[in-house]
């Protein structure tokens, strides 16, 4: 489908915004949001299965964060929480404390964005005395600032970060082990014993380390969920060794996957959590929940709008729309139904390689074929721009640059899950039946975005 008169208008003045702001995946032009779908500048309706990457948590515009917003701008708008508090930014803090995990005394710091949170906990975090080193892991993204950028793993980011006292070591990635073809919890304990019998052992041992930074589900490498033994088992290293155990969960944090926290899949308590992306309710808003003796440094990290009224506003409402509408359950019901659906259309369909995810954090990785598991990220460029030609808004993350990621607001009702899978069903067929002008594909969709 081509861009229509006042779609092709915005594009053209899109070129305004520099390249290295923004991917471009299909001519898609924003005219507005409304609960779960986006329309463009035609007024045209799209399901979207990313749900701006995670931040559409309880849909656009849901009418309980909108008025909480609005009473914010009426009254406190905004200031620095570094000089005095507000309402908002301690009852969010409060709130926070009392959800995420752990029985130890927790404080919370306010940022901006995923990316300043993961940030601040790379800059406190070697002050340690004694324990200056860092662990992370290879296909990790925890964001594009500086200290969050030395801490990812994936291939845009290492080349151009790196730093000598921070070592990344493998993600259990069962699909495609490190170690050749293997089932899910060997590739678990071949991928924590060369963490500590290797990582530990020489370049970063465990008397110097401060931390691991780990995301319970690998997004932006690839919707990769780790084996069940693997969490609790990196969670004992970390005990013995006393290291903290530092997950982020920019995109996975505020129920996404089935549980408010997830670490909460595996009854594992992290020593800070980090959170993102939904928080604010559309706004930039971060945060950090943690024990309270790594927060309570100097203020090096204290940001000018960092805690807002407003975006804390948004924050409190938030967590209550969550709560009052029983989002978290949602997410468990309709993530267990989506999964269902792409099952199913894998079983038919030669490109989808694999499907994996917790709750409504999903995954399709497509291939050439199943049989060589050869990375396709073409097809899987096809497949969104197929997607959006059929009403359907989606993206594609991982390594290879070809998995398909599935983030739906975690409103989204049984019906609109069945018909998005319909969709995904149909762009699937059309795309294996070779139904697909490649010259359709804008530049910067592939290869360039993912290189391999």
């Amino acid at each position: 489908m081509e861009a229509t008169a006042a779609n092709q208008a915005l594009l053209d003045r899109d070129q305004v915004i520099a390249n290295s702001n923004k991917v471009r995946l299909y001519p898609f032009a924003l005219g507005k949001t409304d609960g779960n779908r986006v329309y463009d500048q035609e007024s045209r309706e799209y399901y979207d299965w990313a749900g701006s990457v995670c931040v559409a948590l309880t849909g656009y515009g849901h009418p309980h964060v909108r008025s909480a917003i609005q009473h914010a701008l009426e009254t406190e708008y905004s200031h620095l929480l570094v000089l005095y508090p507000s309402e908002p930014a301690v009852t969010l803090a409060e709130r926070l404390v009392e959800r995420i995990p752990g029985s130890f005394d927790k404080k919370v710091w306010f940022g901006s964005s995923g990316s300043d949170a993961l940030d601040c906990l790379v800059k406190l975090l070697p002050r340690i005395p004694g324990r200056p080193r860092l662990v992370s892991y290879l296909g990790a993204h925890h964001g594009l600032t500086v200290g969050a950028g030395l801490i990812s793993g994936e291939g845009i980011q290492a080349r151009f970060l790196n730093a000598g006292h921070i070592t990344k070591a493998p993600y259990p990635y069962p699909y495609r082990c490190a170690w050749g073809p293997c089932d899910s919890e060997e590739c678990s304990l071949r991928c924590l014993k060369f963490l500590e019998d290797e990582v530990l052992s020489t370049v970063s041992p465990p008397d110097e380390t401060a931390a691991i930074f780990f995301e319970p589900v690998q997004s932006f490498g690839g919707e990769i969920v780790p084996p069940r033994n693997y969490p609790p088992a990196l969670r004992d290293l970390c005990d013995r060794y006393g290291i903290n155990l530092i997950f982020d969960e920019v995109k996975t944090g505020l129920g996404r996957t089935g549980r408010f926290s997830a670490a909460e899949h595996w009854d594992v308590v992290p020593d800070a959590i980090a959170l993102g992306k939904p928080l604010g309710g559309g706004l930039p808003l971060s945060a950090i929940v943690a024990r309270s003796e790594i927060l309570q440094d100097q203020p090096l990290t204290a940001a000018a709008l960092a805690g807002s009224p407003v975006p804390c506003a948004a924050g409190v409402a938030t967590l209550e729309v969550i709560e009052n509408e029983g989002l978290v359950e949602k997410a468990a019901s309709i993530g267990a139904r989506l999964h269902d659906g792409l099952k199913a259309i894998q079983a038919h369909s030669r490109l989808i390689g694999d499907v994996r995810g917790l709750g409504m954090i999903l995954g399709a990785e497509i291939v050439a074929d199943r049989a060589s598991r050869e990375p396709s990220a073409l097809d899987a460029s096809r497949l969104c721009y197929r997607c959006y030609e059929l009403g359907l808004l989606v993206i594609t993350v991982g390594r290879y640059g070809n998995v398909i990621e599935i983030t739906p607001p975690l409103t989204t009702t049984p019906a609109e899950a069945d018909a998005t899978l319909a969709i995904f069903e149909q762009a699937i067929s059309d795309i294996e039946a070779g139904c697909f002008d490649d010259a359709k594909l804008p530049a910067s969709s592939f290869p360039s975005v993912h290189p391999s």
